[in-house]
């Protein structure tokens, strides 16, 4: 079944990540980014899976797991669990994972009082 904006996927995504719906790590997020590991030397094309491959492939850059899971036209979650497993095998790699950091107690209080201003 085809509608506009929605592919359908004849293999279901339990089957592509062997019944796993969670990563192995849990650092995956959809804006951390991702490339091939240096220390890769094998083929993208060699024992690898079809999705596999093409991960590798568009990750010779670096690329954001969110943009990647687009590129594949698959979900980010099923994607994150694709990614972890060829970072756990080693042929991907964390560029960076982006820590977020929290605004301090004095900035918040003073955007409370602004909007209590309002």
């Amino acid at each position: 079944m085809q509608t506009e904006g929605y592919r359908d996927h004849p293999v279901r995504s339990y089957v592509l990540t062997g019944g796993r719906a969670h990563p192995s790590r849990n650092t995956l997020r959809p804006e951390t980014l991702l490339c091939v590991s240096p220390d890769d030397r094998r083929d993208p094309q060699g024992s690898a899976g079809r999705h596999d491959r093409a991960v590798l492939e568009l990750c010779q850059g670096t690329l954001a797991l969110a943009e990647l899971a687009a590129y594949l036209r698959l979900p980010v979650s099923l994607v994150a669990v694709l990614a972890s497993d060829l970072i756990d095998d080693g042929r991907l790699t964390i560029r960076s994972n982006p820590q977020h950091e929290l605004p301090g107690t004095d900035l918040l209080e003073e955007v409370l009082d602004g909007l209590r201003n309002l």
